[in-house]
């Protein structure tokens, strides 16, 4: 096969100096030699010019090294990735026929060598997919053809014509680094094509070659490291077909449990030949198990696939082949002691139920047979809980739907879940029982631990629970009482000193135990549907309650000697799904539930359970409140009991209530204290948050019952301000001020928030200020180096000048909104001086925690006031204030203080940042016009990184404050042309756009670009600035019009003129609501014609394409 560049003897120096590099880097012993070879290295790959393939092929040709031989395939791939592409066609034809020969020729290549070289194949193959030699000859697409030769020759030449396919499929699947965030449709477009054209006859050959390898699998050696290779090899690449993203829906894979495979009409023939799936059953039964998982893993695909390309009777017929293999695999289930064929086996049979409805599964000919080896499969699976623990979720998961399914099955045939699911609940509870006493044996990792999967795999279970819920609940009831019994006990003994070592050991195993019962019986009760229940399942929880609640009253009694952490998360999820299901509007008071509680612990009516909740939170808030998991729940039940409108008002009725409510101090919250962490204080804001919720419900316009819920408060401010006011002194207690003040700024904080109505929020406000603001301001002035002190203060700034709920609504009379503004200015002025005065030797790790959140916080806080709606900003320049003025240029230095690359590195700041340029531009273009060129600079090219990010809430907000700085921009121009008289000199927009006329250009490319080329989720919000950069930029436009014309083929370029022509049709040069709306609609049938001729096939002789259109 030719050469794809003569060689030139000028490059040999070059050549073996790139061989001693890769050498260098592979195995030097120095790092710095290592560092240099690399850089040198990375230089190389970066090159363009013709120089670069000529080296890359003598590299390949002299076959120095393998490492010199990787270098080279992974520069020509990422030479051939390069967007544009400034390879020719004949020059890329010429790479893929030297690849195909230098893998003929060479079979034996050390194996990433082989990969680097195939995946070079792979890209060079998709990116020409569209490049044709003439009409109907396409360059790039013989596939099979080429492949063909090796297929026939030796093992190692079989090897490398299946990894060819293998990763040609891979490749047409997946969207480049390059093309990542950009385009789909250019991808799609080619993946369609392949889909259509090749992918099918590619998985028929997979399939041949795999029976042929089956028939004489007898014969193979899987020891043999080329055939072995070749079965893997092959195995891929069915996989790969199987797993081809069909319709372009990208699904992703975290959630492959629901995954249907979207397999095309013309595959039908394949699926109807039942051949095709008994070939990889018998394909798991002869491999090892080294190859076996693979199989199961097409299976997995297999059993996907969507139900519509069958008749109800195909379907029937496919289906019951499924279950067969399914049957034989579970009557001879050696195989399956290999985790990953375990693993794929638990994949395989969810997916039967994710794709088949009960009823179809039901009237399969050995249902009975097979629903009896699940099960028992299921129940030693949950049995040997060490093994595999990751594929538990697909067990409970399939059970989960089955049961789920019950109430809208139709046919006859019965399902015998009733017969099974208690085998399976069963196993589940008695398996984590008997897992505690093993776990604190021998040290292993606890399940209990990890709560995630804990609360997952009960959620599963609280709804196979359900089906034959009396056996679940009897068999929960009998273990709790016995367990609790023997804790009740133990307990008992310990308190008297009677315990001994091995009593202490087992009161441990027992309190796992009792954790993993609450946990159950909490799932058990969380299962309740209201469509499908009855008074006798609400009675059984009852039974299960009260059991619980007598559990919690022992343990509780016990806290002073300490308690089981564990055991009290346990009882927390508990209540949580006890609120959920019984408390509020949800069941009627007189069901049985309520019948049993009253008869069992005398709780007669939701205000006396109520009070059992409210009981249950002081106690935890009192003795838990060093450990963070208990209190923030806690703390979150409190919040949920809050919100509920029925509940509120029950709840501020009841004693406990009205005790948190009068005595919210450290002497009985000990949380609240200042001898507490830093940490544990985060979650004093949620506890002011409900205290402020339950305080509303009666305050109305009293203040005297505001100011005594405030006394505890108001002596900790006047404490701390004391304090400061010695902060000059050596007197000074620096850690209780600072402690007191973190603490005061998160309590006001949470009740900030929970006050959003004009009149709670008004007895604030005129609580804080004046009397408290200036102590805040003075912590930040002392600590503004410490983000425990600024961050808290400065998000409380943030909740005062928020507009929640229109609750900032002044009286005509009030000054309050101005004063608010100017102390959210001298806040954010004391923060900004101060940080901006530290410079820059923050450590990059800590720069965001250190400084940027800080900023941050500021933008929103500034944000919040400027769009809150209830100041009148020119008030300040017309008396001389110059709040309004300061906080604007602290947010310019702070702004300045950024490097533009962290603008988009950190989602929070950037969110905060462009919604708060949204707003200045909206309301205060005045100010924005007044920037040094500089400024204005550095904001407009930040929009323009914005208008290309990946989260559309700044995408967009990007293109509302350009659509406001250029239509700005646009009207003064044309004042200026109007009246003769304006000195546009001394507008910096003007100026920018006159010294730095490409900016504005840029960004017209880009947002051209977007719109035309790219998946553009906003399309409306692109339009807007569109127009006004247009016409600002008329002569560029042209220019940029006639540079995409001119790169299309020369048969779409008539077609690519007339669209420009009708975007523009009808629209004057003006700005008018109306002229933007014709050209908004111009613009939506211009992007539709573009999209329209991407999908379909393009001939084109050139190497570039109509999407690589911009290089300006």
């Amino acid at each position: 096969m030719g050469s794809f560049l003569d060689s030139n003897e000028m490059h040999s120096k070059e050549v073996v100096k790139l061989e001693l590099l890769c050498k260098q880097l592979h195995e030097a012993s120095d790092g710095v030699r290592r560092q240099e070879a690399e850089k040198a290295l990375v230089e190389f790959q970066s090159g363009r010019s013709a120089a670069t393939l000529t080296q890359c092929q003598m590299l390949l040709d002299r076959a120095q090294s393998s490492y010199s031989q990787y270098l080279a395939a992974t520069t020509l791939t990422k030479l051939v990735s390069r967007n544009p592409c400034t390879l020719s066609l004949q020059q890329r034809i010429d790479i893929r026929n030297y690849v195909l020969n230098y893998l003929a020729t060479r079979p034996k290549l050390v194996h990433y060598v082989t990969q680097g070289l195939v995946v070079l194949f792979g890209r060079i193959t998709k990116l020409g997919w569209f490049d044709g030699l003439e009409k109907e000859d396409w360059a790039f697409r013989n596939v099979v053809g080429d492949v063909s030769q090796f297929l026939q020759g030796s093992v190692e030449h079989c090897v490398i014509g299946v990894q060819l396919l293998a990763q040609l499929t891979a490749e047409m699947n997946q969207i480049s680094e390059s093309d990542a965030n950009k385009s789909l449709t250019k991808h799609r477009k080619i993946a369609s094509s392949f889909r259509d054209t090749q992918l099918y006859d590619i998985f028929q050959l997979s399939c041949t070659l795999l029976r042929t390898a089956l028939e004489s699998s007898k014969t193979l050696n899987f020891n043999d490291e080329s055939q072995h290779g070749l079965m893997t090899n092959l195995l891929r690449l069915a996989l790969n077909c199987l797993t081809f993203d069909f319709i372009g829906t990208s699904v992703d894979e975290s959630s492959d449990d629901l995954g249907t495979v979207q397999i095309p009409t013309s595959w039908r023939p394949a699926f109807l030949d039942f051949s095709t799936v008994q070939l990889f059953f018998d394909l798991y039964a002869s491999l090892p198990t080294s190859l076996s998982p693979v199989a199961l893993s097409c299976l997995v695909q297999i059993a996907s696939v969507r139900r519509t390309l069958f008749s109800n009777e195909e379907r029937a017929k496919f289906l019951s082949q499924l279950v067969n293999g399914v049957r034989k695999i579970l009557q001879n289930p050696q195989g399956l002691s290999d985790p990953s064929n375990y693993h794929e086996f638990c994949r395989l049979l969810l997916r039967l139920k994710s794709n088949y409805q009960l009823g179809e599964l039901v009237t399969v000919e050995h249902y009975p047979d097979a629903i009896q080896l699940i099960a028992k499969f299921t129940v030693e699976s949950l049995n040997m809980w060490q093994f595999a623990p990751n594929s538990v979720h697909y067990l409970l998961s399939l059970w989960q739907r089955m049961v789920g399914s019950v109430p809208y099955m139709k046919a006859t045939e019965p399902h015998l879940l009733e017969t099974y699911t208690p085998e399976v609940v069963r196993a589940y509870v008695s398996s984590r029982l008997e897992s505690v006493s093993v776990v604190l044996r021998d040290g292993l990792d606890d399940p209990l631990d990890d709560v995630t999967v804990i609360q997952q795999q009960l959620d599963q279970l609280s709804t196979i629970g359900r089906c034959e819920y009396a056996k679940t609940c009897a068999l929960l009831v009998q273990l709790f009482e016995q367990t609790a019994q023997r804790y009740q006990e133990l307990i008992s003994a310990r308190m008297n000193n009677r315990s001994q070592q091995h009593t202490i050991e087992e009161i441990a195993i027992l309190e796992g135990q009792l954790t993993w019962l609450v946990y159950m019986i909490g799932s058990a009760i969380g299962g309740r549907v209201s469509f499908n229940t009855s008074d006798d399942h609400d009675a059984m929880d009852g039974e299960l309650v009260c059991r619980v609640l007598q559990l919690m009253n022992l343990t509780d009694s016990c806290l002073p000697q300490g308690g089981c952490e564990r055991l009290e998360v346990a009882t927390i999820s508990f209540f949580e799904q006890f609120r959920k299901i019984y408390v509020g509007d949800q069941v009627h008071k007189t069901s049985k539930f309520y019948r049993r509680l009253s008869e069992i612990l005398g709780l007669n009516d939701e205000s006396m359970v109520l009070a059992v909740f409210v009981r249950k939170i002081i106690t935890n808030l009192k003795y838990w409140g060093h450990c963070e998991q208990i209190l923030t729940r806690t703390l979150t039940l409190l919040s949920d009991l809050s919100i509920s409108y029925n509940s509120v008002r029950k709840l501020v009725k009841l004693e406990e209530v009205q005790f948190m409510l009068n005595n919210h101090t450290s002497e009985h919250f000990p949380f609240l204290g200042v001898g507490v962490s830093v940490q544990e204080m985060r979650s004093r804001t949620l506890f002011y948050t409900s205290l402020g919720r339950l305080l509303m419900v009666d305050l109305g316009e009293d203040e005297e019952k505001f100011t005594q819920f405030m006394l505890p408060i108001t002596s900790a401010f006047d404490s701390v301000g004391r304090l400061l006011a010695q902060a000059e002194t050596p007197v000074f207690q620096a850690e209780e001020a600072k402690k007191g003040l973190i603490g005061l700024a998160r309590d006001l904080r949470g009740l900030a928030y929970a006050f959003n109505t004009k009149t709670s929020y008004m007895m604030l406000f005129d609580w804080i200020y004046p009397t408290y603001t200036g102590v805040l301001v003075r912590g930040v002035e002392i600590w503004s180096h410490d983000p425990q002190v600024t961050t808290p203060v400065l998000k409380l700034f943030a909740e005062l000048v928020q507009n929640r709920s229109q609750r900032l609504q002044f009286d005509v009379s009030s000054p309050n909104g101005i004063l608010l503004f100017r102390e959210a200015s001298k806040v954010i002025c004391t923060y900004g001086s101060r940080i901006l005065a530290q410079g820059d030797n923050i450590p990059k790790d800590q720069m965001y925690p250190m400084r940027l959140k800080g900023i941050s916080i500021c933008f929103s806080m500034l944000k919040a006031a400027l769009c809150g709606n209830y100041v009148n900003f020119g008030v300040f320049r017309l008396y001389g204030d110059d709040a309004l003025d300061s906080a604007l240029h602290t947010f310019v230095k702070l702004l300045l203080s950024i490097p533009q690359s962290d603008l988009l590195v950190y989602p929070k700041l950037s969110q905060t940042y462009y919604v708060l340029l949204e707003c200045l531009a909206q309301d205060h273009m005045n100010f924005l016009s007044t920037l040094e060129p500089n400024v204005f600079l550095y904001v407009l090219s930040s929009i323009s990184e914005g208008l290309s990010a990946i989260d559309t809430m700044v995408c967009t907000g990007c293109c509302a404050t350009l659509d406001h700085i250029v239509t700005y921009l646009f009207k003064t121009v044309h004042q200026k042309s109007k009246k003769g008289t304006v000195d546009l000199e001394s507008d910096a927009l003007v100026r920018v756009m006159k010294h730095q006329p490409s900016i504005l250009q840029q960004m017209l490319a880009t947002v051209l670009n977007i719109i035309m080329f790219e998946d553009c989720r906003n399309q409306w919000s692109m339009s807007r600035p569109l127009l006004p950069l247009i016409l600002l930029n008329n002569e560029y436009f042209g220019q940029l019009r006639q540079q995409i014309i001119s790169q299309q083929a020369p048969d779409k370029q008539g077609a690519m003129a007339q669209w420009f022509d009708s975007l523009m049709e009808g629209i004057e040069p003006n700005l008018l609501t109306k002229n933007r709306d014709k050209f908004t609609q111009n613009l939506s049938v211009f992007r539709r014609d573009i999209n329209d001729s991407l999908k379909g096939p393009v001939t084109s002789s050139g190497g570039g394409s109509s999407s690589e259109m911009m290089t300006s």
